[in-house]
Parts: C-alpha cells; structure tokens; sequence
C-alpha cells in the first residue's frame, strides 16, 4: 500500500517488557492503550468537574454514578447499517468457478508491516525483519484468533530481496522461507485460505517496469517464484499465489498516477503484462497443485486504471484452465477519506452511506470490475482496503465498511483490509486486530464486515 508506516514502533521498543498473545510484545498496540488511558482519564475529569457544582448534596456513590451516565450519553454509540443490495448475476454460458472460488475467500486480513518489511541497512540477524516495523512476531494464537473472529483469509505479503544471495541467482534464505512457511501453516491448520505475494521488492535493483530492466526483472520474478512454485507445489487450492505487489515506476512522476498519454506508462503497463506472464509460465510448469491452483495478477499499481485500460491483459493459462488467473485491485477509496493524511487539504474524516459524494466512487470501482471481469467469468480480489482512523470516526468507518463490503459481495468481489498494527500517532492507522492481546480493538468494523460478506 502506499507510504507505508516504516518505524512508528521503534521509538517504544526499549522500554516495551509486557508479553501479550504469545507474542514478544506489540508497540503500537500499547501505545494506543496508553493514549486512550490519558483520554479517558482526561474525559473522566472534565465529566466530574462539570457535575460537582450541580451534585454537592449527594452522597459520593450518587455522583459517580451521575457522572458514569454523562460519560456514557456523551459518546454515542457505534452501529452497524442496514444495508440490501441485488446480488448480480453473470452472463449466460459463462463458467462459475472462479466466482464461485472467490466468494469462498469471503473477509481477509493482510499480516501487513510484518514479513513485507524492508530496509537499507544491513541487520545482524535478517529474522528480525519480521518485528521490524509492526513490532511482534506473528504466532499461532493471532491467526487463531482471526479465524475465530471470521476472517476466512490470510494475506501474507513477502519481500524477499533482503532474504536472498547476492551472487546474481538470488537464492532466498532458508531460515527465512521457512518461517514464512510456519506463518502459511499457521492459517492451513485452520482452514483459512492464503494469499501469498512478492511485496516491496519493487526497485532497480530488483524488479522494474522499464525497458531498461526487464532482463534484470525477469531473472528475479522467474528465481524467487521457482523457489516459492517448489516449496508450496503440494499445498492445495487453499494457497493463493500473487505475482506482484503494485508494480510501478518508483520514483518517477507516475509513480502512482498513470498517463497513458506518455510513452513509458504505456510501456509499463505492457512490462508488467510480460511478468505477470511469466510469472504464471514459471509457476505452472512446477506441477503438482500449481498446475492449476488460482492465481493473482495485478495491473500497474494494482489500481483500477491499472487493470482496466486498454493496454492491460490477463496472462494465458496453460491448456484446460479456465478462469484460474484472477485480477488483484488495491482500493483505498474514496482516496480523501479511506487514505489520505488528515493533515492534507481536502481529507475528510467523514463517510456517510446517505451522501452521493462518499458512495459514487465505490460504486465506480464495483461496476467497472464487475462489468469488466466478473460478469464474464474472470474472478476479483481486492486484497487491500480499508479506511485508517482519523481522530476517532469510528461511526464512519463501520459504515464505509458496511457499504463497501455489501457492494463487492453484490458484484461477487471479495476483499481483505489492509492491517499494519498502528493505532497512534500521525501514521495510516489502519490496525483493527490487536497483536499484542489477540483482540478486536474496533469490533463494529468486523461486524460490518461479516454481515455483509455472506
């Protein structure tokens, strides 16, 4: 996702000793425990200094309890919307399968900030990685805890290129892929499905949409999928393989607004055409369950534009798969409310299912998928959205969520949330689930979510 949070957690992790959820602590999570401690602590005196005045008569247990109904009027409470929406059907004649796949993903969760981070500079101990950013080491017990709480998918975005050799054959580190391994098996034992990806590894040093690098790129796309194709080849259709994450050209003007009016946009969207291709060649041509488990091919940046110009194309299959390859859209919509920093003119904190101008762009996004692909046989994943808190509007994130889970499932989509662990400070907070304690710190968005992914 974009401007990802890179060291929110650092700051703490000295002093940070609490062990929560088998896990070696959560920094972000505590943080924002401590900060909605000063809040409410701060709340509780501004109620019982507006109330003295007026309850000097009553006893201290009368006051209190005056004061504990203030508190509670004060803040209103969270709900989810009732919301109905046609379910569309798809074309005559055309095959269901990969709908019918699809729908089983149902919600999904992204392991965000956790095996995707990075760094530039050299780490002793390269397992280190996986606290890098979110500040816990993923265990067990959270993807329990996930499943328990309805997810039915687990995204476990990878990047490798701080795990490989550097003699040119780029060969992962044992260690590493077998700690990714464990993770995957985490969700496998309760049978969750898994979306497994090359990440940040979007660079000219790695892999590139330009001409200049696409032999360089190819060599990295074609040894990191080898290696992945042989170690997952006999896991069944529960692993999900995704080539790419929002390949784009880094660094430049178009980063992350394509024009197709200029040579290297274009040029890029068909690059990427060329390693989603390969990708697919690469792992196919492993056998076992790769040979026809589903996989996951996204367009420049893996936005909308990306996957919907007129340049983008889904790779061939091999001979007798139908609908195997899915389309990956990331979705951070409408951008001013789901993403956008608050401190930015022109970002808003409020969403409102009543209001045209937050709806039209989910429903844009919706259709022009589903007219696109889904209706024609071709399966969707959103596999990263959400909205990130800004400044406690809760009430709109549930219903954003509502609203958006409802119209993917009506157009056959299904969708993961986008989850970094961050609760506080100025960062995207995007974290829903607890690391630290195995629990749901905004509980009405999964409600939301459930309700409407059936």
């Amino acid at each position: 996702m974009k401007k990802r949070i890179l060291l929110m957690c650092l700051a703490v992790a000295m002093i940070l000793t609490n062990v929560g959820c088998g896990a070696g602590g959560d920094l972000a999570g505590q943080g924002t425990e401590a900060e909605n401690n000063r809040e409410s602590g701060a709340e509780n005196a501004r109620q019982i200094t507006g109330t003295a005045g007026k309850s000097a008569q009553k006893n201290e247990s009368e006051t209190e309890g005056a004061d504990m109904k203030d508190q509670e009027s004060a803040v209103p409470a969270v709900s989810v919307p009732e919301l109905s929406m046609e379910r569309r059907t798809l074309n005559e004649g055309v095959d269901p399968s990969a709908i019918d796949f699809v729908e089983k993903l149902k919600i999904g969760w992204n392991l965000g900030n956790t095996f995707d981070a990075n760094s530039d500079q050299n780490m002793q101990d390269e397992m280190a990685f996986e606290s890098l950013w979110c500040g816990v080491k993923t265990t067990k017990e959270m993807i329990d805890a996930l499943k328990a709480a309805g997810f039915e998918t687990l995204r476990i975005p990878v990047s490798w290129h701080n795990h490989v050799s550097d003699d040119g054959s780029y060969t992962i580190n044992e260690r590493w892929l077998d700690r990714v391994q464990e993770v995957v098996d985490y969700a496998m034992d309760n049978d969750m499905y898994v979306i497994l990806n090359i990440h940040h590894d979007n660079s000219t040093g790695y892999m590139y949409p330009s001409q200049e690098y696409v032999e360089q790129s190819k060599a990295y796309i074609r040894s990191i999928w080898t290696q992945l194709a042989q170690r997952f080849a006999d896991y069944d259709e529960h692993l999900l393989m995704e080539s790419l994450n929002e390949p784009r050209l880094v660094g430049t003007n178009y980063e992350w607004w394509l024009d197709l009016n200029k040579k290297e946009c274009v040029e890029a969207v068909k690059i990427i055409n060329e390693y989603n291709q390969l990708f697919v060649d690469t792992v196919r041509a492993s056998g076992s369950h790769n040979a026809d488990r589903y996989l996951l091919v996204p367009g420049y940046d893996a936005s909308l534009q990306g996957a919907s110009n007129a340049y983008f194309e889904l790779p061939k299959d091999t001979e007798g798969n139908v609908n195997r390859i899915l389309v990956e859209v990331h979705a951070y919509t409408p951008y001013n409310f789901a993403l956008q920093p608050p401190e930015e003119k022109g970002s808003t904190a409020e969403w409102s299912i009543d209001r045209r101008a937050s709806t039209s762009e989910i429903d844009t996004l919706m259709d022009t998928l589903y007219e696109k692909y889904v209706k024609n046989g071709a399966g969707v994943v959103i596999d990263e959205f959400g909205a990130r808190d800004k400044g406690g509007n809760t009430q709109a994130r549930v219903d954003f969520t509502a609203y958006y889970i409802a119209a993917a499932r009506a157009r056959r989509i299904s969708c993961c949330w986008w989850d970094n662990n961050a609760f506080a400070g100025n960062g995207e907070n995007f974290g829903i689930f607890r690391r630290s304690d195995c629990t749901i710190a905004y509980p009405e968005i999964v409600e939301a979510m459930m309700k409407y992914c059936e």
